[in-house]
Order: structure tokens, then C-alpha cells, then sequence
């Protein structure tokens, strides 16, 4: 056995008897095992919130990208900070709403701010479909950084099946407290191996930063630098980052952490604090950079082996070992909030609202009880292969992004929605996704007429506007006479 596979196995090890001895003697109610019962302070809720920028995506998507795309790899550094600087306003409102009506997840939020069960069901249903690529993006990163890590001793197939049984053990057992207590871990990990990697690759290969980027230039002219127009240009970047900003919170995982919380000012804090922790990312586009002349030649997916393809010819194997000791961290932690978030919505918000008798312990055990099943769905699909760990992710985003309008006019003194019009502007906006997705349509290909900078908007953003006009349409049509009178009055 070679020396980077012990460090990588010691890892998980260390992330399988954090995550179990987590539980402590807590009593796993539904809330504990869902949001901690809404006791964790600021720094693990901090932790919390700042896994959803490293997970696997940041060593291998972040780093891949840099690689194979260039200069649109900043919209990842962009759309986190415009998040962290909404949830400024967006979160407290939520956190009051859920601590004084005990919401235990993001559809039973959206349920009874409008009343609706039905209205719960389809929230908790597109959250779990768009949850399934996020945890399948974090399962195939898994695979990846452990077979190569391990020079090949240990093959993607059976990393990822191991990994899917330690998440599946420790959130099984500890709920939301092991994602919490194995975050401090990776969060600590991470940050030493990222900030390390992004200053000496540069440095050893290029002399510093600025030769780098000079050395790419020349050899691949404008490759640094946004198109005006056409695919990945500015305008994609644009729509792209705030796209993925008003999606951000909208992920049922991030948006059950913050329920978590046990006071409110947490989130103004962490909110100031947040967007600098973000800037960390800028280490991992420099690896991926520092990769193009070094290892070239990747193409497709493979692009997301960059990162340790260059590590691999660079470092010895018990460093390449602590890369993916960390890099291993990073799928599970995430991954385990992930489950937690899928198991709860499809207890709590699907079980429970299809049988509204049913008991908390019921509904408590149940969510435990599809843990394996999600997780074995996930590794399923992970298996039949696909796209690369930013399409996926970017896939994802535009179906939790359909739930911002319903949530954000849920705050509002006067929600101009009414059950109905939330009810159509989802489902309008999820199918549209569909349809695109299925179709490998973008605005170019369905409406060739229009002018090109509004060809060049992700389609995510067609999916929003169609969402938003069904949603005004049938709000009006379905509002109370009697409201509606004393409006015009």
C-alpha cells in the first residue's frame, strides 16, 4: 500500500468517527437530526455555510475550469460574493420565520408561508431532483481524486461506493451534527493545501504569477480574457454569476444550514466575513492555470484532472496523499448535507404531507431511513458517467433558482403571490429547465431572431422571466376579490 493511499484512507477514517461521535447524547429528533436543534453559534454555522464553496467542485471544477476555459472561470469567484452579500438581508427574515414556526426544511417553509401543502410537495420534489446531480457531482469527484491520488491503487468505482457508506453511516447516526463536526476538519485542511498549491505551482514552474499569465498568453492568445460575445462571453458571464447568486440560497442544503443557527446576528457576520473567505478560490484557478503547459493535451472531461495530474508530476506521493486527503474531505462533508437535506424533504415534506397523522417519530425515522436510498440513487447515476462537475452544477442551479421568487415574496409585508401563482411560476420555470436541458437548447437555437447579447444569456434566466410571468399572471387571476378591491382603492 502505497503512502498517499494510508493518508487518504487515515482521512476518512477521521471523517467517519467525527461524523458518529457527533451525536453526542442527543436525542435524534426530526429537529436535531435535521437542524441541529437550532443550537449550533456562529463559527459552525460559518462552516456550514462556507462548505458550499469547498466542496469537490473547488479542487477539480474551480481548478478545471481555469484550465480548459480560462477567463470564465471568475463568474465561480463572482456569484458567491453577490450571494454572500444578499444573504445579508435574506437570512435573518427566514431564520425568525423558522425558529418561531420550528421549520425543519425549505419546502415546510415555503409550505406554510402559503398555506400549501401541495405547493410544499412540488418545492421538495424539484429540491431532491436538483440535489441528486449536486451529490452525484460530489460522489464523482470523489472518484476521481482518489483513484488518481492513489496512483490507481484504488479505482473510482470502489472509492465512490466507499465514500457513499461513510456518509451514509455517520449522517444515518448524526444527522446534521456530523456534517458540522467533519466541516472544521476539511475547512481546516483545505485551506493549508489550496493557499500551498496555488502560491507554489507558480512559483515553481513560472517564477511568479505575472510570467505565468504572460507565458499562457502567448501561447493561447485571448484565452485569459471574456469574449465580447458568443458562448462563454460576457454577457454569459454576467447573466451566469447572478444566475447562480440568486440560486445560491435556494439549494435545500444551504438553506437548511441556515436554520441551524441559534441567533440571528450570525448571518450579518458571517456575511461580512464570507466574501473574503471566497477570494481563497483565486489559489485554486492558479493550479489550474499553472496546469495548462504542464499537463496539456486534457480535453472534455478530463479537464477536471488537472489539478492533480500537475500535483502528481510535481510532488511526492505522501503530498499527493495529503491533496487528497483533502480532497476527499470536500466530497464528503458537502455531500452529507446533501443527504440530510434530500432525506428530510422527502420525509418531512412528501411522507408527512401525503399522511399529515403521522407521527414526528415516524416521520423522524424515515427521513434516517432513505439516507441509503438517496445515496444509492446518487451513486447510480454517478456510475453511468456524464458531464463535467461544472455542467452539472451549473444544471442544478437552474432549477433551485426557480424557487427565489416564491421565497423572497414570501418575506414581503404584502406577498403580491397568492398559493396559485407560486404554485404556476415553479412549475412553469422547472419545466422550462427541463425542456432546454433535454433539448440542449440555448436562446441562440430558439430564437436565432434576437439581438446577440441577449442570445449570449444563460438560459437559466429564460427559465426566470417565464417563472415570474406565470406566476403575476395567475396571481391576479386567483387573488381574492375583496383583497384586490382594497388594492385599487
Amino acid at each position: 500500500m502505497n503512502s498517499a493511499l494510508v493518508i487518504i484512507f487515515l482521512a476518512a477514517a477521521v471523517a467517519l468517527v467525527l461524523g458518529l461521535l457527533a451525536r453526542g447524547g442527543n436525542d435524534m429528533t426530526l429537529e436535531q437530526w435535521t437542524v441541529g436543534g437550532r443550537g449550533f453559534g456562529g463559527l459552525l454555522v460559518f462552516l456550514l455555510q462556507a462548505g458550499e464553496i469547498y466542496t469537490t467542485f473547488t479542487f477539480l471544477g474551480g481548478s478545471g475550469w481555469a484550465y480548459g476555459k480560462g477567463a470564465p472561470t471568475y463568474y465561480i469567484l463572482a456569484y458567491g460574493c453577490l450571494a454572500y452579500t444578499l444573504s445579508y438581508w435574506l437570512l435573518p427574515p427566514i431564520w425568525r420565520y423558522a425558529r418561531q414556526e420550528r421549520i425543519v426544511s425549505q419546502s415546510h417553509f415555503v409550505a406554510r408561508k402559503y398555506d400549501s401543502p401541495l405547493l410544499g410537495i412540488l418545492i421538495a420534489a424539484v429540491g431532491v431532483v436538483a440535489l441528486i446531480p449536486y451529490l452525484v457531482l460530489q460522489f464523482k469527484g470523489l472518484g476521481i481524486i482518489v483513484s488518481v491520488a492513489s496512483y490507481g491503487a484504488i479505482s473510482s468505482t470502489a472509492a465512490i461506493w466507499i465514500g457513499a457508506a461513510i456518509i451514509t453511516a455517520y449522517v444515518f447516526v448524526s444527522g446534521v451534527r456530523g456534517s458540522a463536526w467533519t466541516s472544521t476538519v476539511k475547512d481546516i485542511l483545505i485551506l493549508a493545501v489550496v493557499v500551498f498549491l496555488g502560491i507554489y505551482l507558480p512559483l515553481h514552474y513560472f517564477g511568479g504569477y505575472g510570467e505565468m499569465f504572460r507565458t499562457i498568453d502567448a501561447a493561447k492568445p485571448g484565452f485569459l480574457a471574456l469574449k465580447p460575445s458568443g458562448e462563454y462571453g460576457l454577457v454569459w458571464f454576467q447573466s451566469t454569476a447572478l444566475l447562480a447568486a440568486l440560486g445560491f440560497y435556494m439549494w435545500p442544503h444551504a438553506f437548511g444550514a441556515v436554520l441551524t443557527a441559534r441567533a440571528e446576528r450570525t448571518f450579518r457576520r458571517n456575511a461580512v466575513v464570507l466574501p473574503l473567505y471566497q477570494l481563497i478560490l483565486l489559489f485554486v484557478f492558479f493550479c489550474g492555470f499553472a496546469a495548462i503547459l504542464k499537463v496539456p493535451g486534457l480535453t472534455g472531461s478530463d479537464i477536471d484532472l488537472s489539478l492533480f495530474k500537475l500535483s502528481i508530476n510535481t510532488f511526492d506521493p505522501w503530498f499527493v496523499g495529503v491533496i487528497g486527503a483533502a480532497g476527499v474531505l470536500t466530497a464528503l462533508v458537502p455531500g452529507s448535507i446533501i443527504l440530510v437535506a434530500a432525506s428530510t424533504l422527502l420525509a418531512n415534506d412528501v411522507f408527512r404531507s401525503l399522511r399529515p397523522q403521522t407521527r414526528e417519530e415516524t416521520v423522524a425515522w424515515t427521513a434516517r431511513g432513505l439516507v441509503p436510498v438517496v445515496a444509492l440513487i446518487a451513486v447510480y447515476f454517478t456510475l453511468q458517467g456524464g458531464s463535467t462537475i461544472v455542467a452539472l452544477l451549473l444544471m442544478g442551479y437552474n432549477f433551485v433558482t426557480q424557487f427565489f421568487p416564491s421565497i423572497v415574496c414570501s418575506l414581503m409585508r404584502n406577498n403580491p403571490l397568492t398559493k396559485a401563482g407560486a404554485f404556476a411560476g415553479v412549475a412553469v420555470g422547472v419545466a422550462t429547465v427541463v425542456a432546454v436541458t433535454l433539448s440542449h437548447s440555448t436562446i441562440a437555437t430558439l430564437a436565432p431572431f434576437l439581438p446577440t447579447a441577449i442570445q449570449d444569456v444563460n438560459v437559466g434566466f429564460l427559465a426566470l422571466i417565464l417563472n415570474l410571468v406565470a406566476a403575476a399572471i395567475v396571481s391576479l387571476a386567483t387573488r381574492p376579490a375583496a383583497v384586490a378591491s382594497a388594492e385599487r382603492a
